[in-house]
């Protein structure tokens, strides 16, 4: 679960920090033949590099979450979870017969009933 963990946290990371570089570099001219474009086209061009930087890291993390093995035992219930719903079952089960066992009595009185009313 860490691994995960981890993993998201530093592809999100680079989600932040990939954008960012490209815009920066793109600002103050770190890329080659940057300085010579006009604002606006440097603006642009940043802009759509930056938006598929991003593109490319979440490719990236499908991929790793695709290629990442399952989990070799199969997920187990919580031990006690388990008692508590196996306890409010019995629970049910048992206050379910007792009401069972007064309706059929009342029944058996509405069926006398019936009968000395015809």
């Amino acid at each position: 679960m860490t691994g995960v963990i981890e993993k998201f946290f530093i592809t999100s990371m680079v989600m932040w920090m990939a954008p960012l570089a490209i815009l920066y570099s793109f600002y103050y001219g770190y890329i080659p033949g940057a300085s010579q474009l006009s604002a606006e086209n440097k603006t642009l061009i940043s802009g759509f590099i930056a938006v598929i930087s991003v593109n490319l890291v979440i490719g990236f993390y499908i991929c790793m979450a695709m290629k990442e093995s399952p989990s070799s035992s199969n997920p187990q219930p919580d031990p006690k979870f388990l008692a508590e719903a196996k306890a409010s079952i019995n629970q049910s089960e048992n206050a379910a017969s007792s009401s069972t066992g007064v309706d059929q009595t009342s029944g058996k009185d509405s069926d006398q009933n019936k009968g000395k009313m015809e």
